[in-house]
């Protein structure tokens, strides 16, 4: 059945379609953190000289990420809500508990660096390794496994409702499976987190995300969300 929307309405759907996808955007900008991390992941590190830069900045990155994540929940909770409210609070859970493990693992990153700066020294060293290999686990958990979760709650309200493009879910849908995949073989130690095909499994999630992110900040809801009786 097709709705008229009132101006306000749209007007309000267009500011939530802009904000939910400049969010989603953002959460691309800890991209460099897989080089500025390389040090850090280093066994001499924490006994060494450094540096200390490349992990504090790609901490900061990551707190934005954090942020972002909660954030594309909070905006879009309202739009989702009158379709399903159970995977509304699915999709918001699961956003915060992404967060979560971000603020989580760059704790841990930056417990290092603090060590290093106190002249830990190779006293601290499995105490470094310890804490690096917390971030890689939280990393794999937060920013591998709950972005599949994320693809099937919020694609399957999108895909149904057709707010969006339906290819735009689609992208998740066929991506999910694949990461969930993959982050059981990096879980077994069949591949490596950043193996190539490790990279390739997690291409059509940060595909859907950021078309997800473009769609909504440049055109916004297709349609009026009507509310479930």
């Amino acid at each position: 059945m097709t709705t008229t929307m009132k101006p306000a309405r749209m007007g309000s759907l267009r500011k939530t379609a802009l904000v939910a996808g400049a969010l989603y955007l953002a959460t691309f900008v800890s991209i460099p953190t897989l080089s500025l991390y390389g040090p850090i992941h280093g066994r001499g590190y924490i006994a060494g000289p450094g540096p200390d830069t490349g992990a504090i900045w790609g901490g900061i990155l990551e707190m934005i990420v954090a942020f972002a994540c909660i954030g594309t929940a909070v905006v879009l909770y309202p739009v989702l809500k009158g379709q399903n409210q159970a995977v509304a609070l699915g999709f918001l859970a699961a956003r915060v508990l992404e967060a979560a493990t971000i603020v989580v693992g760059v704790a841990g990153l930056l417990t290092v660096v603090s060590l290093r700066q106190a002249g830990a020294g190779a006293d601290a060293v499995v105490t470094g390794q310890a804490l690096v290999a917390l971030y890689d686990r939280m990393f794999l958990l937060g920013q591998s496994l709950l972005p599949a979760a994320n693809a099937l709650l919020l694609g399957s309200v999108l895909y149904r409702t057709r707010l969006v493009p339906r290819i735009l879910p689609v992208l998740g849908f066929i991506g999910a499976p694949l990461l969930l995949a993959s982050t059981a073989a990096t879980m077994f130690g069949i591949l490596d987190r950043v193996s190539p095909l490790s990279g390739i499994a997690a291409l059509p999630i940060a595909l859907w995300e950021f078309s997800l992110g473009v769609w909504l900040l440049f055109k916004g809801f297709k349609t009026a969300p009507v509310p479930e009786p």
